[in-house]
């Protein structure tokens, strides 16, 4: 016998065609008010629960109501059960958790059985009573007071039953069985956990026995993107004549338009130059409805939010509203922590007002349609949304057939079914500029008949696909040009496309539909980098109009350590296998929301408002507006002098109001146009009022600017005499007035005290290695033939031995010189660096020491770093310094942290990536000092800028930690001191490291000092 559970043509039983998001309301007051009204009633809370392995391993007839639970656990509605101790989490990127064998699931299929009772008043007994549930994942049964109601699969969109004949007065019981595998799971190959369960919403909604069933909302604009039309259709349910009167409120409540109108017709009410929605200005109307009986009688009220806007392709552009705009986006999981899949509204809201404030405009459902409160969102703080299907068949390419499913008709109503259910749902919503056929599904007929349908049922959005994209370009497509124009897709939509095919593309006249990066720079740990490189590609070609970031958030789950550490688990900590490891952390912000140093970046990088100096000297810059609606009217701007980090001298700035996408010429009032070293002036754009998303005072956007110095700042010794040195069979020993250094005979810096006190536990060393970050670990391939963190462990960089050829120690008039020349070299391996040094020790106590490196042989292509690494007593506990701050920075990661004098707790210098790696690097340093309570310590400067980084662990503790329970705190600090750093790239899903920011192996020269701080 085949079960539903395992077979496409069996997608629903009884359940109601699927609608657009709205409440029945009693009144106009509840129709208006921010809530569900009195005809709501929810059915979230604690439920009865029952776990089996598999759906013959539960209990007979639990669903009838004389069934006894009180034996069975209680649960949370909406949640995942894997979240709360039964079966586990389970997370692949692509491959499937069971064998593949469409539409068979494996017998051993986890089985969740709810009950609960309810109570209904008896006025709900004369009314309509729906049962809707949001999301349940995988496929569910439904009884009502024993009765079998029907069946839904199709997890991440809504499924709806009438129960109005299975109730009876007053108590009522509800049973739900929930399957965590149907043949929907093969559609349902999202890169996320695995999570089953009633993880949505569960609500009755009462309606009059005619009522309305649906409505579709449409706005068009006319050739002047000026004057509007508003389209209502309506579908009523129900036998009786019934009417309608539509009110059309402005933000202030305003009637705007007020029409009646049959439930036969479609409604068009002309509206004259209303207010433009948009991602810059979500202004929002109220659509009210009103609907009477043959009587005359309100029978129901109900409330849509309106954004009049447009969305059409236009000479090889997709416009809103007329103008081309670029989408500065990311995608988007529902994921919590502690929730899982269940999020709660709060935390939506607060994802949305961070995108805000991050400069970002666009959102991709990845890879299903979201909980539909998160579009309403949206709608109101202004966000474009490519809406997704729930549909991903990745698994199929382990077994080489990626289009197996996408080409099967037996599959194409499963299809079907859920971009029908997602439009439908979502088709009010003016945020949505892009309905996606899906993910990763390769391509097919049944993507075809998707496109189709939706072009046919609502012509007044796009249709995004990357798969066909994929497919014209060909399996390695993103170093290929596409051959023509995708016919499904609206735009040509294709993932982690290189900088230079980027550039290319900008160039294609001969496309008549543009491209998007649908993902591009993975943010997997430490990185992505060249994000600015990717925006100044498609600023600079109007046909590339964006890209979304993969992905906003890391999926980490919250756990503790039996100590009660806190940490945040990923792929196979669960014990789960097939597993993708940490692939799931790969955010922009960490699991619990706070901002990774890469969100920072991609906000500056987005930022709407741009300086360009003209004559620094006259104090004359360019402002260039980038937004695509408003002007610069509701921002404030402001200009900052600092010397060496101190600010010298500010003002403001009369910003008039720039047009979008034009510029204006300002001049800052120098009181003195001449300026030390390290003098940089800042402008900084501000809220000039606070708005739904951010107070007053928030910062939008910066620019830094160095400022031309007349006078360099000389270095000033302090006035010593004392200098001597002693030598033994192990040492050389040098001794100042309040210092003592201790050198061996192999040339290494043993001890340096002074006035008694330690200043180092291990002398500086060159250092090369780095503690391998995502993009080092997960390089792809197919982007180089061997990655370079491959080439740099076939090189055994982190292995290096070393051969003492010479030592000298030499006294000159005002310093000792300690000359050393040796090799490095790999165990196994013929190749080595020739390494000559000199440490000059001065009568003050600093010391200053030189390197000449030289490789030779067959040496890898790049490095990780050059720099010399040393450790420190962890007494110091505070670093100041000079340099990108305050924030960590690397080569191709460095515009969200500007320059300035930044002070902070060494322990605090640490990025704590979930999965632990190199981090909290500070870049582009003029100095660093290290220093105790009592600020004895050293400080550290170099013959050029460096980078650097401290910690309480060390390079070789961070490579071997797992989770950040596993990095020990050391008895001493571990200073880097970087002459130079290899890129993050984004080569975890992507380009390698663009060649400007690759380390290459050749000769170096550095000098860094040392100085004690007392």
């Amino acid at each position: 016998m085949k079960h539903d559970w395992e077979n496409p043509l069996v997608l629903q039983k009884n359940r109601l065609p699927e609608h657009s998001t709205f409440f029945s309301y009693s009144s106009k007051e509840e129709a208006l008010a921010d809530g569900r009204g009195t005809n709501i009633k929810t059915l979230n809370g604690r439920w009865k629960f029952y776990y089996g392995s598999t759906p013959f391993r539960v209990p007979e007839q639990f669903f009838s109501i004389s069934f006894k639970d009180e034996d069975w656990s209680d649960i949370p509605v909406p949640s995942n059960w894997q979240m709360h101790g039964y079966g586990r989490p389970h997370y692949t990127n692509v491959p499937y958790p069971f064998p593949v064998d469409p539409p068979n699931v494996p017998s051993e299929n986890p089985t969740g059985c709810y009950r609960r009772t309810f109570y209904i008043s008896d006025d709900w007994l004369m009314s309509t009573v729906i049962l809707r549930f949001e999301g349940v994942d995988s496929a569910f049964r439904v009884w009502i007071n024993g009765i079998e109601v029907g069946y839904s699969q199709g997890s991440r969109v809504g499924s709806e039953f009438n129960i109005t004949n299975y109730l009876v007065q007053q108590k009522n019981q509800i049973a739900v069985q929930v399957y965590q595998w149907s043949d929907g799971s093969y559609i349902e190959d999202q890169d996320m956990w695995w999570l089953s369960g009633i993880f949505r919403d569960v609500f009755l909604m009462a309606k009059p026995k005619t009522h309305i069933r649906d409505v579709f909302v449409k706005t068009t604009l006319d050739e002047h993107y000026r004057d509007a039309m508003l389209m209502v259709e309506t579908d009523i349910e129900g036998k009786n004549a019934n009417h309608l009167e539509a009110t059309l409120l402005d933000a202030d409540g305003k009637t705007v338009a007020q029409e009646s109108f049959s439930s036969n017709e479609t409604l068009s009410i002309p509206v004259h130059n209303p207010s433009k929605w948009s991602a810059e200005y979500p202004y929002l109307y109220t659509l009210l409805l009103e609907h009477t009986d043959e009587f005359g009688e309100t029978t129901e009220w109900i409330s849509q939010n309106v954004g009049f806007r447009s969305v059409e392709l236009k000479n090889g552009l997709f416009l809103l509203n007329g103008k081309p705009i670029k989408l500065k986006g990311v995608n988007r999981h529902d994921h919590h922590p502690e929730l899982g899949r269940a999020v709660p509204l709060e935390w939506m809201e607060a994802d949305v007002k961070l995108m805000k404030q991050h400069n970002i405009n666009a959102v991709r459902t990845a890879h299903y349609p979201n909980d539909p409160r998160f579009y309403d969102l949206c709608d109101k703080y202004g966000l474009y949304v490519i809406d997704e299907a729930d549909l991903e068949c990745h698994g199929f390419t382990v077994i080489d057939d990626w289009d197996q499913l996408s080409q099967n008709p037996d599959w194409k109503e499963a299809y079907l079914d859920r971009m029908e259910r997602m439009v439908e749902r979502d088709k009010n919503h003016p945020s949505i500029i892009m309905w996606s056929l899906g993910n990763e599904s390769g391509f097919g007929e049944n993507h075809t008949a998707m496109a189709n349908w939706v072009k046919n049922r609502d012509p007044g959005r796009l249709v995004h696909y990357e798969g066909e994209a994929r497919l014209l370009m060909g399996e390695k497509g993103h170093e290929n040009s596409p051959p023509r124009d995708p016919e499904a897709s609206d735009v040509h939509t294709t993932m982690y496309t290189s900088i230079d095919t980027m550039e290319h593309l900008g160039t294609r006249t001969d496309l008549q539909k543009p491209h998007i990066l649908c993902e591009y720079a993975h943010a997997m740990g430490n990185g992505p980098g060249n994000l600015k490189e990717y925006w100044d590609t498609f600023y600079r070609y109007d046909r590339l109009q964006g890209g979304f970031v993969w992905e906003w958030l890391d999926h980490g789950i919250l756990r503790y350590t039996d100590d009660g550490e806190a940490y945040y688990a990923y792929g196979g900590d669960f014990g789960e296998y097939p597993h993708d490891s940490n692939f799931v952390i790969d955010g922009l912000v960490m699991p619990d929301r706070t901002p990774s140093p890469a969100l920072l970046e991609y906000k500056k990088v987005i930022q709407p408002l741009k300086v360009e100096a003209l004559d620094v000297k006259q104090g004359r810059f360019q402002v260039a507006n980038v937004y695509d609606f408003i002007d610069s009217g509701h921002l404030h701007a402001s200009w900052t002098v600092e010397q060496g980090g101190k600010t010298i001298e500010s003002g403001t700035l009369p910003l008039s109001s720039i047009s979008p996408q034009s510029t204006t010429e300002i001049i800052v009032p120098w009181s003195d146009n001449q300026w030390e070293e390290d003098s940089y002036v800042t402008f900084q754009f501000t809220l000039a009022q606070a708005t739904r998303w951010a107070d007053a005072g928030f910062e939008i956007a910066w620019e830094q600017c160095k400022l031309p110095t007349y006078n360099q700042v000389d270095r000033v010794r302090g006035i010593h005499t004392f200098l001597e040195t002693q030598e033994t069979n192990e040492y050389y020993m040098i001794t100042g007035e309040d210092f003592r250094v201790l050198f061996t005979k192999n040339g290494q810096l043993e001890t340096w005290e002074y006035h008694g006190e330690q200043l180092l536990e291990r002398g500086p060393s060159l250092h090369f290695w780095r503690a391998p970050i995502d993009n080092d670990i997960w390089a792809q391939p197919k982007w180089k033939s061997k990655p370079s963190f491959q080439e740099w462990k076939d090189a055994k960089l982190q292995a290096l031995q070393s051969r003492v050829n010479n030592v000298q120690l030499e006294e000159k008039e005002e310093k000792i010189v300690i000359l050393i020349e040796k090799s490095l070299a790999p165990p196994s391996l013929d190749w080595n660096f020739q390494v000559r040094q000199t440490y000059e020790v001065y009568a003050d106590g600093a010391i200053e020491c030189r390197s000449w490196i030289v490789p030779k042989g067959d040496y890898p292509e790049t490095l990780p770093r050059v720099g010399m690494q040393l450790e420190l007593s962890n007494h110091l506990k505070k670093a100041e310094w000079f340099g990108k701050g305050p924030g960590e920075a690397y080569i191709d990661s460095k515009e969200g942290v500007r320059y300035g004098k930044w002070k902070k707790e060494i322990r605090n210098l640490s990025t704590p990536y979930v999965f632990p790696q190199e981090n909290g690097n500070r870049h582009d340093v003029s100095w660093v000092k290290l220093y105790s309570q009592q600020e004895t310590g050293i400080k550290v400067t170099g013959d050029t800028t460096f980078d650097f980084s401290a910690h309480y662990y060390d390079t070789q503790d961070l490579e071997r930690a797992q989770h950040t329970y596993d990095l020990p705190e050391h008895e001493r600090v571990t200073l880097t001191l970087d002459h130079k750093h290899h890129g993050l790239g984004s080569a975890s899903c992507g380009p390698d490291v663009l060649d400007m920011y690759k380390l290459k192996t050749t000769s170096y020269e550095f000098m860094m000092r040392f100085e004690p701080l007392m």
